[in-house]
């Protein structure tokens, strides 16, 4: 009778050890609630980052057998970027806002730097790094820029004067935020000059008088971006145009690279250089006391030590 009860026992606990021993190995409790005031960034569809730059250069002499002039740099540059992405449609937006000025004795001051960027491309998913993009560029300064020569002083670009608008249809091969190429074939470029002085000059390739000039061609923006060594990152940024209306071997090209070396959260040391060949930007110049216009290579470099906030 001992063994029977036993025997019962056992048989109506083998279905309880059975079912507790599965739930041990896959526990079903629900998961935790979510912390309050947390974002679901899941579908977040906007990133926005960008980066405000102070950069200072200084030297200064005292007494220096071997010579040398005291000057004073300082730059401020905001860099901006609005990314947008949902679904197949991408819209990425980028803001240059740069100024700057240096200081020599017997000189004053002077700027070294004065840009206004704004680049917009619009695009469409094709294949899995191929868009159909529309593309848009505008470009001009804040203040009035000068050529010095001795102590005279002669207007040569001014706001709005110039300032250039790009646009139209394309494709574009984007790899990642850091990696795109866009080509227009049939981009539409305006140049405006609005000071009076320049306009009646004819500069920028605008009939004197006129205050605009409108150019049909062929577009390519390429940027990249690449990392080189710890904490050293290399930007590269190309523009060309080829305007079909009017002799288009003559490209216009700008080409910039930013090299930028992070010492810690805030210090940065910062290296830019500028190229741009502009066929209708005639460069005033002085053969045997006569003054000349032509096209030349423009070159800009600043390099400096400073401050930059990221976020």
């Amino acid at each position: 009778m001992v063994k029977k009860l036993i025997r019962l026992f056992t048989t109506a606990l083998l279905p309880v050890s059975f079912c507790a021993t599965v739930y041990a190995q896959n526990p079903t409790a629900p998961p935790p609630p979510p912390k309050p005031n947390t974002v679901d960034t899941t579908n977040k569809v906007w990133k926005i980052h960008g980066q405000n730059t102070l950069l200072i250069n200084q030297s200064s002499f005292s007494n220096w057998a071997a010579g040398g002039i005291n000057s004073l740099a300082a730059n401020a540059i905001l860099d901006y970027d609005f990314n947008y992405k949902r679904d197949k449609w991408s819209w990425d937006n980028k803001v240059i806002l740069a100024y700057g000025l240096s200081r020599q004795p017997d000189i004053g001051w002077r700027k070294n730097d004065d840009r206004i960027i704004l680049n917009s491309l619009l695009g469409y998913q094709a294949a899995k790094y191929w868009l159909y993009t529309f593309y848009g560029n505008f470009q001009t300064q804040f203040a009035k820029g000068y050529n010095y020569d001795n102590d005279v002083r002669t207007l040569i670009s001014a706001p709005f004067a110039p300032a250039y608008l790009t646009f139209g249809p394309g494709f574009a091969y984007k790899r990642s935020d850091s990696l795109r190429i866009n080509f227009s074939p049939l981009a539409s470029r305006f140049t405006f000059v609005t000071n009076d002085y320049l306009s009646a000059l004819g500069s920028y390739g605008v009939d004197p008088g006129k205050k605009n000039l409108y150019q049909l061609g062929a577009s390519v923006d390429a940027y990249y971006k690449v990392g080189i060594a710890k904490n050293i990152t290399l930007e590269n940024i190309l523009k060309l145009y080829s305007n079909y209306l009017k002799r288009p071997q003559d490209v216009y090209a700008d080409y910039a690279a930013n090299l930028y070396m992070k010492v810690n959260k805030v210090v940065t040391v910062n290296l830019g250089v500028e190229l741009i060949n502009d066929p209708l930007a005639r460069i005033a110049q002085e053969n045997n006391g006569v003054i000349e216009y032509h096209s030349l290579l423009q070159v800009k470099q600043i390099f400096g030590a400073g401050v930059t906030y990221k976020f």
